[in-house]
């Protein structure tokens, strides 16, 4: 690392990362970001599942396929790669080793899948006691469904997501429909990583450190917000309702000459400015329209009208137009237009970093915008293995004859 710059938010923190696929590496990449050694304990072989989730695959210099895919490069910036064969006692010993030297330990195997190896919590806390142990599973380590296996499109299901997700009864395309991105994933890692840094402010007071057991299913249902809140307080389960929103209106998306926009209506001023900006200012005095409850009450109405003036220009010109008005409106875009638009250009969303493969792979940028210890980018996702000896010499004084032996075992 540059000494010139500064150091990042959790410099100095050491993470053990046993997990896999996204939730957990989620985590462990924004702690990364955020400053922390991160090492990411890998089979030896395969490596983590995502590794063959592709296409699309990076490409080398000359254009050719390599074998880090896209998904896996997605979760994995700013760690280092171990692999170490935790089926063999000498890996294990290995692995505890390294939870010895570790503050943070995560992992997202079955329930009780460690302790065969003696790598669960309540043994690497004998060994470690500050260790701060992040479980994070389908269903939590407790209740009936604790032994499932859990993934982030059954969660949705189950959680609830895609009952308010999709076209309505009766509607062209109607349906439940799961979220384009493995949200609850994402996430139950957002969640694991706020746990984490909470149980680390308890430590610091008492110098203990805990178990985190987070579930995925617990995490979509918390983030269900004001859809959970409506059917706790009103008694009534919601349903499907595309792209409209249940308490607002108009809150949704519509069609004009080339494509379509989003309209976003907070409050009443903005519906007045809204209907002056569409040339029908007496909506606004309406006694159907004039309050968001009137609105909603009145929504197929109101939506009717609107859809029929949208029509009569283009997406681009009804957002120059609302934007001087002051009303939230802007397009759907695609994720060609996303990266080129000025803003996100503007915020630096879109990064590249020198890879071993190839000379640089693209990348999203952390959004954690930090006055004195901002994020940094310090390396690319690892290769498989790349830095076994490197963390083996500096967290365990292993030597390279000590890893030679390692290697010749396949231990790792």
């Amino acid at each position: 690392m540059n000494a010139t710059l500064p150091q990042g938010a959790l410099s100095g923190l050491r993470v053990l990362d046993l997990s896999r696929v996204l939730a957990g590496p989620w985590a462990g990449q924004l702690m990364a970001d955020l400053g922390a050694e991160v090492v990411k304990v890998e089979r030896p072989g395969p490596g983590d599942d995502t590794r063959a989730w592709g296409p699309p695959w990076l490409k080398s210099d000359d254009g050719q396929p390599t074998s880090e895919s896209a998904y896996y490069l997605s979760a994995n910036r700013n760690k280092h790669s171990v692999t170490i064969d935790l089926g063999k006692p000498e890996g294990q010993a290995l692995v505890r080793q390294l939870a010895a030297k570790a503050d943070i330990l995560l992992e997202n195997f079955k329930v009780g899948g460690l302790s065969q190896y003696g790598l669960d919590y309540a043994s690497l806390r004998e060994i470690n006691p500050r260790l701060i142990y992040c479980s994070i599973t389908g269903f939590g380590q407790t209740g009936p469904y604790a032994s499932r296996a859990g993934y982030d499109f059954l969660i949705q299901g189950m959680g609830g997501l895609m009952s308010l997700t999709g076209r309505p009864d009766g509607a062209e395309g109607e349906g439940p429909m799961k979220v384009g991105v493995a949200l609850t994933d994402v996430m139950t890692g957002l969640y694991a990583t706020v746990a984490v840094l909470a149980a680390l402010a308890h430590r610091e007071r008492t110098g203990q450190g805990q178990h985190i057991d987070l579930a995925l299913l617990d995490v979509q249902i918390a983030c269900l917000a004001n859809q959970a809140a409506n059917y706790l307080v009103g008694d009534v389960v919601p349903e499907r309702m595309g792209n409209a929103h249940l308490n607002i209106v108009p809150y949704q998306d519509f069609q004009t000459a080339d494509g379509y926009m989003i309209i976003a209506i907070g409050n009443d001023s903005q519906f007045v400015s809204f209907c002056r900006t569409v040339g029908h200012p007496e909506w606004a005095t309406d006694e159907r329209f004039v309050t968001n409850p009137q609105r909603v009450k009145h929504r197929e109405e109101l939506i009717a009208l609107i859809r029929d003036v949208t029509l009569s220009r283009t997406t681009g010109e009804w957002v120059v137009a609302m934007e001087a008005a002051g009303v939230p409106c802007g397009p759907i875009n695609s994720l060609d237009k996303v990266f080129a638009d000025p803003q996100v250009m503007a915020r630096g969303m879109r990064i590249e970093m020198p890879h071993p493969l190839t000379e640089k792979v693209p990348l999203v940028a952390n959004p954690i915008r930090m006055s004195a210890s901002p994020v940094q980018y310090r390396n690319p996702p690892p290769t498989l293995g790349e830095h076994t000896e490197q963390v083996l010499n500096s967290w365990l004084s292993l030597g390279p004859a000590d890893v030679a032996g390692l290697r010749q075992k396949n231990i790792v």
